[in-house]
């Protein structure tokens, strides 16, 4: 039997393991600095200022980002289910 995709169970492993290390060595970094240098450097460099400072800054900008991709993907899409144009079939 054909597959549709052929190649599929290839590329997914080969996605599966680049995302694993891409999760999986950052954890285990965390891991290990925690185990060597002990809870109180662990908390006293997570309660540190700059530490929020910088998850205000990431949440702040991806609740922005996430604001405007709805905006113009809900124009987008309105567009498109709209008006009729050359290549819609």
């Amino acid at each position: 039997m054909k597959r549709i995709l052929p190649g599929f169970g290839l590329s997914l492993g080969f996605t599966m393991l680049y995302m694993s290390f891409t999760v999986f060595i950052p954890l285990a970094a965390l891991l290990i600095f925690t185990v060597y240098n002990g809870w109180d450097t662990f908390w006293n460099a997570v309660n540190d200022p700059r530490v929020f400072a910088a998850f205000r800054l990431s949440f702040t900008s991806s609740l922005v980002a996430a604001l405007i991709n709805g905006v113009f993907g809900l124009l987008i899409a309105w567009v498109l289910v709209r008006y009729s144009f050359p290549g819609k079939g």
